[in-house]
């Protein structure tokens, strides 16, 4: 039973303050920066956003001026080999309410700790094209690499991975940690490289993306015949159930492991996860990750040094709830997150500010 001193103290402290008042120094930096006395705004009102970001689709016009970090949907799924859908992907994730602010694991917020921002979708100049597509998502992340802002992006299906990684690894290739229920490193189909089977294979024969760097979690189905070139090139994969042989810890530290301290991008498929928590994505696999399996791995992956990221394969009209876009939106706020601690971004934002 609580003694009565420490009931007076806890009176004297808390009995007149208000919802936003905090005495802890962490946690009144967050309330301050969303409370006005004992108001915050709220969740459900307003424009929707990535992670309740601010809304900035004149960031291209203007260089990507004053970001961190751009939000971007991709709202593209013509590379999908099953069912599509997931060009409805952004819209959905952008619906979730109340992500965030505080990641309680990592200790940051990251929303007041960089400036980020939704800048919108990337625009395409046809929406029946995928190789045209492919051109235009490229082209608009070579601007924002240019512009020195890091993108982390909802997808759209994993064939925009591709072209992103074309972005950021035309000067020097990048490490990747992939969870996922499938490799992608098939070869063309019906005479289509950019199909959602593929990005990653296009990404290592174009130079951009280093395969012994890269790490791939939760890989499982009938499709392991096609991931050939994920051995071949030296790719670390870890099948689903070599996560629950090896342990959650075993399966960060090797992840660390691979990536090393290189410039590094985060490509999350929701499919990843078990269909029992993702049902809403084009390919679906029995036996995945759970999503406390998901998110305990990249809460391990602190300190790394990433780049970019991206959600993908969020289809929402597969779900009967919305939990895959749940998923999607939880997965980008542990993305950014880890973001905020990653030591090129963190140079990058300190820089900024002198």
């Amino acid at each position: 039973m609580v003694s009565s001193d420490k009931l007076q103290e806890l009176q004297r402290l808390y009995g007149a303050a208000s919802g936003g008042q905090m005495l802890d120094p962490e946690f009144r930096a967050v309330a301050e920066a969303l409370f006005t006395g004992d108001r915050r705004p709220p969740p459900y009102s307003g424009i929707c956003t990535f992670l309740d970001a601010p809304y900035r689709p004149d960031a291209a016009a203007a260089g990507f001026a004053g970001l961190d970090v751009a939000l971007i949907g991709v709202p593209m799924d013509l590379g999908v080999t099953n069912r599509n859908g997931s060009r409805f992907g952004p819209r959905a994730v952008r619906n979730v309410e109340r992500i965030g602010p505080f990641h309680h694991v990592l200790r940051t917020a990251p929303l007041t700790t960089l400036s980020v921002a939704d800048v919108g979708d990337v625009p395409f100049r046809s929406r029946f094209d995928l190789t045209q597509s492919t051109e235009d998502i490229e082209t608009y992340y070579q601007h924002l690499v240019a512009s020195g802002v890091a993108p982390l992006s909802v997808g759209g299906d994993h064939s925009i991975s591709y072209p992103i990684l074309r972005a950021l690894g035309a000067k020097r290739p990048v490490g990747m940690i992939q969870i996922d229920a499938h490799c992608d490193t098939a070869g063309p189909y019906e005479g289509q490289k950019f199909h959602h089977g593929g990005p990653f294979r296009n990404a290592v024969l174009d130079g951009v993306l280093d395969p012994e760097r890269v790490v791939q979690i939760g890989i499982r189905g009938g499709g392991e015949y096609l991931w050939e070139f994920s051995y071949a090139s030296g790719m670390t994969v870890i099948h689903a159930e070599e996560v629950q042989e090896m342990g959650l810890e075993a399966v960060i530290a090797k992840a660390r492991a691979v990536v090393g301290d290189g410039p590094t991008y985060l490509s999350f498929d929701v499919d990843g996860l078990d269909p029992a928590f993702t049902p809403g994505t084009g390919t679906p696999e029995v036996g995945g990750l759970s999503a406390r399996e998901a998110n305990m791995i990249l809460n391990g992956l602190k300190g790394v040094d990433f780049i970019g990221g991206d959600v993908v394969e969020v289809a929402p009209q597969y779900d009967p709830g919305t939990n895959t876009a749940q998923v999607g939106a939880q997965m980008l706020f542990q993305i950014l997150s880890l973001m905020a601690h990653a030591p090129g971004l963190q140079a990058r934002h300190a820089a900024r500010l002198r």
